[in-house]
């Protein structure tokens, strides 16, 4: 099955997404392209409310399907290529498939493992082919902490931001916005009481998207610009009361940018790589 949207693209997004982080907004009335990854905020699927699932994720009639009753879905990483910039104003083109599925058997239960694709086309031109890697797990039985579930306060001590790190503060109102700006209804983001009761998680879990497109804008104030790839990893959930540092540096090949996400006690929860063309 494949999907196709077609829309204008309005200024709009990119302006509500720049005030939700408080990142510079480029003078899109006078030409000026989308930055790396804001193409996430446009051309969004908008299923009918009957079709959502008690997770609030659709069941029907979206890219990817769930592959069973039951299982919980996490954004694993991705890879996207750029060419070219999406301009504001004009219509462009989403084209939706999924390209492999792949099934294992791991500790935490049964993972359906789903690689998506999405080509966004705007000029005859594709501007944006991106493939994204979304991982599906059994639910963990009632009273269970879920897989990569972790309490408050572990014990391990702070670590601070360093000088050029990027400290975010998570809190619900910034989740429930990015939610909404995304039309993303997965309750794990906005409704504490389900994530911890049902999901088994101890507080609400910070956008895998959230935090690629952190370190998107972490890049991009260090100047990365133009076409480039990026690859991206989400390695453990991250929860709202537990912080969000993002770091950029220069690749140590001179080639590229390396960027991350880490919480307030220094654990890693992404890894990314900007390389240019």
């Amino acid at each position: 099955m494949a999907i196709e949207r077609t829309e204008v693209l309005l200024p709009w997004q990119a302006e509500a997404f720049g005030a939700l982080l408080g990142v510079p907004v480029p003078d899109l009335g006078k030409g000026a392209g989308l930055p790396p990854l804001w193409h996430w905020i446009y051309l969004l699927e908008h299923p009918a409310q009957a079709d959502l699932g008690p997770d609030g994720h659709p069941l029907r009639g979206t890219i990817p399907e769930p592959p069973g009753p039951g299982q919980r879905r996490m954004w694993a990483g991705g890879r996207v290529r750029t060419a070219g910039a999406l301009r504001c104003g004009e219509q462009a083109t989403k084209r939706s498939s999924v390209l492999s599925v792949t099934e294992k058997d791991g500790k935490s239960g049964h993972l359906t493992f789903v690689t998506v694709g999405h080509q966004v086309i705007q000029g005859g031109t594709v501007v944006v082919d991106e493939e994204q890697d979304i991982v599906y797990r059994d639910a963990a039985p009632a009273g269970q902490p879920a897989a990569g579930g972790r309490p408050a306060d572990d014990g391990a001590p702070a670590v601070p931001a360093g000088d050029g790190d990027w400290e975010i503060e998570v809190s619900p109102t910034l989740l429930f916005r990015f939610s909404a700006l995304t039309y993303n209804a997965h309750r794990i983001h906005y409704d504490r009481d389900y994530s911890r009761d049902v999901e088994g998680y101890p507080g609400l879990l910070t956008h895998g998207p959230l935090q690629a497109l952190a370190m998107a804008e972490a890049a991009r104030a260090r100047g990365v610009s133009g076409d480039l790839t990026f690859a991206y990893r989400l390695l453990t959930p991250l929860f709202d009361h537990q912080g969000l540092i993002v770091s950029a540096t220069p690749a140590a090949d001179g080639a590229g940018m390396a960027v991350a996400v880490r919480d307030s006690r220094g654990r890693q929860t992404a890894t990314g790589t900007f390389l240019p063309g």
